[in-house]
């Protein structure tokens, strides 16, 4: 049979059980005993809980038990311990869970739920980046300075602020760049708040045995940081706690967070251990869980007229929301990148992350770069017009390259960097870009076009550790048992496909273990950042060599050879000199039995572990550190049909060409990108998190809250540059965030370009242009 590995399109190894509607998700999960969890949420944004009165929810027939935050003394958090699991004393954000009833069925616990009264002492709101800063403002949390660090090397917060972290750059001499710099732009830039809006909403479901075993059912992308926070919050020995997560069905960075596994723990403590089951409503999913970060920058940029770019000041605030999260490390992320993929020698950066009594963020799709980027590549567009440069040629002319050096002061090689230039080359190619950016059809209509640029690393801890078990069934095939878990992007279709590359075998004979258990699965860091792919590949490759070695230890007895002259591959081990004299790994797998009956060996296992290498947390000062191991580069294009009189456009085309490395599955890694690209046009085209005076969400559920459409997608355009990272499984890099990075700033370069107004935030909807372009005291189209 021909070999499958790398480099070919292969079905996703769940796609039958997805496709034929086999496939098991958590919400699945049923036993005799289950309960289910209902949650009571929050009115207010800011609000004194007076009291919460109970009485009413308990004479609903099937009601066992509610749980509010009086009786808990208890912080959580991955950076640092701000956030009560149920909200204690006072609520911080419009939806924070503040009770949860608990019953013998989701319609008897949610009826429950509406009769719990709640009285509150409304607060001033914090409902915007400006007002938490200024001077006097109310404070979201008054106790910053005694809440427990647990991550002290990567957050500084500033005490009787709503300032959560403070992250500086501090590179070259900024005063000597402004003086190097002949031509200066500057602009502000606003961003808002969005949601996830992962098609299975965030549920968990937790059981406290007998013996105090905790056992979680949960869809998250972070099994083992769910165990890891549990045992931390409550004296819990890892031993104590399993989680187990199926198939999940979507998560784009806000299953990372651990919040309702927490919650579904107490609600289980509350029934004396018996299997609780939460599942979050569409609404509470977009209001109560986080949601992705919104923010405020000024970007300043000094360049030579030759458009060599000499000096870059930048300001970010960002709004974490009411708790810490992963907002703070996603604000360290956007400074340590925040030149965009270019080289400037004299950087200053301050990003704030910002408490508010807005809804709490985590991870999403790109770890804050969506953002950032969308002003830096703004801003780039502004300076190709101010220099009369083509905007691509000016991103040409300052792309990164080899012995250039990073925010960070990482000095880059062509490994760790990649190709920009030649994605632009390629992308210059696919928009047909020589025929001009701007061109008038007739009818009030222009055609425009944008582009953007991008670049990301992974941002991991320095100890990220990934594992991988591999062992051999009777028939010959193999087994592949690893930590991550398949949040749908066919990452354990690829770490098949890199193992079928090293044995030489086809793929089809490797089946891959779907769910985690994180008693019995290796460890993985999460299934975040684009890293899967090169954390547990390595990981994968470490365990197939150990598998080799035994196989051909095993072999050299069978074969009265030296084990050095034996080869893996296709399923046998063989002879390198006469491959025709072999024997199949199937009759040395699980031990060797001779003719008479003596035996030998036993069961082969291989087993492989990787550890992140290198990195360096960044300077208080100066900002001087190394987050990954490795920078993934690419370059978008929007094409837009704008219609100059009534403000209305049409999205042509979307482009994206990544540095890849090397595709492991080409229609695969096609798919991951065109997904993205989808998601950047919604959220820069339409998508917001809007908030009233009083800090309460306006449009939290889907018929307000606008998506893009499956009508209105346009042509997608994918391509890929292969320059190998030298530290990765077969060269590759992780590309599975990026296609979503630039393509918001990409279409406001094209709808500038299309309108010749200056559109400095999201979402472009026409409103916002005719806005821009007529200003907001003009009521006429």
């Amino acid at each position: 049979m021909q070999k499958v590995g790398i480099g070919v399109s292969v079905p996703r190894k769940e796609s039958q059980d997805k496709v034929t509607g086999l496939a098991i998700y958590n919400t699945d999960y049923l036993s005799p005993k289950l309960l289910y969890a209902w949650l009571v949420t929050s009115l207010y944004a800011h609000a004194e809980i007076k009291s919460i009165d109970t009485s009413e929810a308990f004479k609903v027939v099937g009601v066992q038990a509610v749980i509010t935050g009086d009786s808990y003394h208890l912080l959580c958090g991955p950076v640092i311990e701000d956030h009560p699991p149920l909200a204690k004393e006072k609520v911080r954000y419009f939806g924070e869970p503040l009770a949860v009833v608990i019953a013998n069925s989701e319609a008897v616990a949610k009826e429950a739920a509406g009769k719990v009264k709640v009285e509150y002492n409304p607060l001033p709101v914090v409902n915007s980046l400006a007002s938490a800063l200024k001077e006097g403002a109310p404070l979201v949390h008054e106790n910053v300075a005694f809440y427990k660090q647990v991550k002290p090397n990567e957050i500084f917060s500033k005490a009787g602020t709503n300032i959560a972290q403070h992250v500086k750059i501090r590179k070259g001499d900024l005063p000597e760049g402004w003086r190097q710099s002949e031509v200066i732009v500057e602009s502000n830039f606003s961003l808002p708040q969005s949601n996830h809006i992962a098609m299975e909403p965030r549920n968990a479901i937790a059981e406290i045995k007998a013996d105090g075993q905790v056992i979680i059912h949960a869809s998250t992308q972070a099994p083992f940081d769910v165990r890891k926070i549990l045992c931390r919050c409550f004296n819990l020995a890892d031993t104590q706690v399993i989680v187990n997560t199926p198939l999940v069905g979507g998560g784009f960075g806000g299953k990372t967070n651990v919040q309702l596994e927490i919650i579904a723990y107490l609600a289980s403590q509350a029934v004396h251990g018996r299997a609780v089951k939460l599942i979050e409503s569409r609404e509470q999913d977009m209001t109560s869980s986080p949601g992705h970060l919104g923010l405020e920058a000024r970007v300043k940029i000094g360049a030579t007229r030759d458009g060599t770019m000499k000096a870059l000041e930048i300001t970010l605030e960002v709004d974490v929301g009411a708790y810490v999260d992963s907002g703070s490390q996603m604000t360290r992320a956007m400074a340590a990148d925040c030149t965009g993929p270019y080289h400037i020698d004299h950087v200053w950066c301050d990003a704030y992350g910002v408490y508010t009594n807005h809804t709490y963020v985590t991870a999403f799709r790109g770890f804050g770069r969506l953002s950032y980027v969308f002003a830096i590549e703004r801003t780039m567009d502004k300076l190709a017009f101010a220099l009369g440069i083509d905007p691509l040629e000016l991103r040409l002319k300052n792309a990164l390259k080899s012995e250039d050096t990073t925010p960070t002061m990482v000095r880059l090689n062509k490994s760790s960097i990649g190709n920009l230039p030649a994605c632009l080359t390629k992308i210059k190619s696919m928009m047909n870009w020589q025929e001009g950016v701007r061109r008038e059809t007739g009818s009030n209509k222009v055609v425009a076009k944008g582009i953007s640029c991008l670049w990301k690393t992974s941002s991991s801890p320095p100890d990220a550790t990934s594992g991988a078990i591999i062992t051999i069934n009777e028939d010959g095939t193999l087994n592949l048992n690893v930590g991550t878990v398949e949040i749908g992007s066919g990452s354990k279709t690829s770490l098949a496909q890199i193992l079928a590359e090293k044995l030489s075998m086809d793929v089809n004979k490797i089946h891959v273990v779907m769910d985690v258990n994180t008693g019995i699965s290796p460890s993985h860091w999460k299934t975040v950042a684009s890293m899967t792919n090169f954390m547990v590949g390595n990981a994968v490759l470490d365990a197939a060599e150990d598998l080799v070695e035994q196989l051909r230890s095993i072999a050299s007895i069978v074969l009265r050879c030296p084990p050095e002259v034996l080869e893996v591959g296709g399923g046998k081990v063989y002879l390198k000199e006469d491959p025709e004299i072999y024997i199949e790994i199937n009759e040395i797998g699980n031990g060797y039995e001779y003719p008479e009956g003596n035996s030998i060996g036993g069961q082969v296992i291989g087993r492989g572990s990787f550890i992140m290498h290198h990195l360096v947390h960044m300077d208080k000062d100066t900002g001087k550190g190394k987050l990954g191991p490795a920078w993934t580069v690419g370059a978008q294009a929007v094409e837009v049909e704008f219609d100059t009189q009534n403000y209305t456009y049409k999205i042509l085309k979307a482009a994206t060409v990544i540095d890849a490395g090397k595709v492991l599955n080409p229609k695969g890694a096609r798919g991951t990108i065109t997904g993205g690209m989808c998601m950047g046009l919604g959220y820069g085209s339409r998508e917001s998190c809007l908030y009233g005076e009083g800090g309460e969400r306006k449009n939290p559920q889907l018929r307000t809250y606008h998506l893009m459409r499956f009508g209105e997608n346009p042509t997608y355009l994918v391509d890929f540059v292969e320059t190998p990272l030298i530290v990765a499984p077969y060269g590759l890099r992780g590309i599975a965030e990026h296609g979503i990075i630039g393509i918001p700033a990409a279409l406001a370069n094209a709808l500038t370009t299309a309108a010749q107004v200056e559109l400095n935030q999201t979402p472009l909807t026409p409103e916002t242009i005719w806005q821009a372009k007529r200003g907001k005291l003009d009521d006429s189209l």
